[in-house]
């Protein structure tokens, strides 16, 4: 039998949708499908002719369309985001429509008014990964733009995106200038930060960086981290900024994680103390103080014991020894529960609607505001795909650093939020109570995560300096 002839072509997919559409139309039906509408036929579609794009299709809040020319298609995207600033500067936040883009060049299957194929698919993922009123893009799309239009771009590193079978390099565009909100925040505040990356032991790429003039300290890489957007977004940035202004602050992201490679084979307690290694010979730190939040306690646990001579102090907040499936406290009901929340992120991670990730947020920052816990959900978006928060979970779960506890030398301090929702007090208290000598500090709050308004946050940063002789 003679196969059908197939008509393909390559083409500039870009694919757009709402931001948190699902909880805008749950407050506002019909109000937030008129501002759709609108912004449709004022802007989006006037647009997209403009620059002799062809829409393909407009089901829900998202559009797909395509462009003969990559510089088309950014410069209209470019244009559409600027032009919903302007048209967003009087809407209350709770009720803006911010659109996300991701943009792709691909072989693409021509069936008439659709197209279909892999390069469509990654333009959506591209979309997915995207900032609240940003625009990712691929490689293949930097390399056709690249030098024709006057932007910059942001290198979000090698990532998985859902049901794509290979790792896509992905590059945020800058829309407000220059320099990017993290930039204008560290120069605000008279700091820079370099970001460096490193190879692992297995090839994996790592991603770090310093900032800051004062003595060094290490912080462990975590989950959901990412170099550039910690500082954008009101999470961990106060904290962020106050370390730096005392110390010189090494950082890194994960593997699997913000601008380190996605793409990872290994996932392990020693591959993650591998990797804290090769950060610091990079980094160029011989001895120095380590500061390790929640399941990064584990690994700055295992890493001073295999290199005593490099660590000087230990600052553990929010850790535990054993992880929810070597834990003995850990109840059925609890372990059915943690079992129930990885089903829950393999389903709907990648999904506009934040709901999966919210049950997370609440309990890591019960007492956040609502812009803190919109930046948390979109935080998560950005930095992790879907398999690698599962494949997180189920790692550290299987943390058990209780043996190595008696055999610390260095100094430590550890603390904890006292009604932390996330871990409970009583796994710090095992982490001070194992570790010869260390000293045990008891933080008033609920969120896990130390945020700006909390009131354990100043007495965490004043007890780092004072540990570390910077009072």
């Amino acid at each position: 039998m003679t196969r059908k002839h197939v008509d393909r072509r390559l083409t500039a997919i870009l694919a757009a949708d709402v931001a948190g559409y699902s909880r805008l139309m749950g407050a506002d039906e019909e109000g937030t499908h008129a501002q759709l509408k609108a912004h449709r036929h004022d802007l989006i579609d006037r647009r997209i002719k403009k620059h002799r794009g062809r829409i393909i299709n407009t089901a829900g809040d998202g559009l797909l369309s395509e462009f003969a020319s990559a510089v088309e298609a950014v410069r209209c995207s470019v244009e559409i985001q600027r032009a919903m600033v302007e048209r967003n500067a009087s809407v209350p936040t709770e009720s803006r429509l911010e659109f996300r883009i991701g943009i792709n060049v691909g072989d693409v299957i021509d069936d008439g008014s659709e197209i279909f194929g892999d390069g469509v698919n990654v333009a959506a993922r591209l979309e997915s990964i995207a900032p609240r009123g940003g625009i990712c893009i691929s490689r293949q799309v930097l390399d056709q733009i690249e030098g024709k239009i006057k932007l910059q771009f942001r290198e979000m590193g090698r990532q998985n995106l859902k049901n794509i079978a290979r790792p896509i390099e992905v590059y945020a565009v800058t829309l407000d200038g220059a320099a990017s909100k993290a930039s204008r925040i560290l120069t605000d505040a008279n700091l820079k930060q370099e970001i460096r990356y490193c190879r692992a032991d297995d090839g994996v790429r790592l991603a770090f960086a310093k900032v800051g003039d004062g003595p060094p300290l290490l912080r462990t890489a975590h989950w959901l981290g990412h170099l550039e957007y910690d500082w954008e977004l009101p999470i961990f940035r106060h904290f962020l900024l106050e370390l730096a202004s005392t110390f010189s602050l090494v950082r890194f992201d994960a593997r699997g994680n913000g601008l380190s490679d996605w793409d990872v084979g290994n996932l392990t307690l020693d591959t993650w103390v591998s990797d804290m290694e090769c950060v610091a010979d990079a980094a160029g730190l011989e001895r120095f103080p380590i500061l390790a939040l929640s399941q990064g306690c584990a690994v700055a646990i295992a890493f001073a014991l295999q290199h005593p001579e490099r660590v000087s102090h230990l600052i553990l907040y929010g850790g535990f020894a054993a992880g929810a499936y070597k834990s003995p406290d850990v109840t059925p009901a609890a372990l059915e529960q943690f079992d129930a929340m990885k089903t829950l992120m393999k389903l709907g991670w990648g999904a506009n609607e934040p709901t999966f990730r919210q049950l997370f947020t609440a309990s890591m920052m019960p007492e956040a505001t609502h812009e803190q816990i919109d930046a948390f959900n979109e935080a998560q978006r950005i930095s992790a795909s879907a398999e690698c928060a599962v494949r997180y979970l189920d790692t550290v779960a299987n943390f058990d650093v209780r043996h190595l506890l008696p055999q610390i030398k260095v100094p430590t301090l550890v603390m904890h939020v006292r009604n932390d929702r996330r871990v409970p007090i009583a796994s710090s208290r095992e982490l001070a109570a194992g570790i010869p000598g260390a000293r045990f500090v008891t933080l008033p709050g609920k969120n896990h995560i130390p945020l700006e308004q909390d009131p354990g946050t100043p007495i965490f940063l004043d007890e780092i300096r004072r540990f570390l002789g910077k009072a």
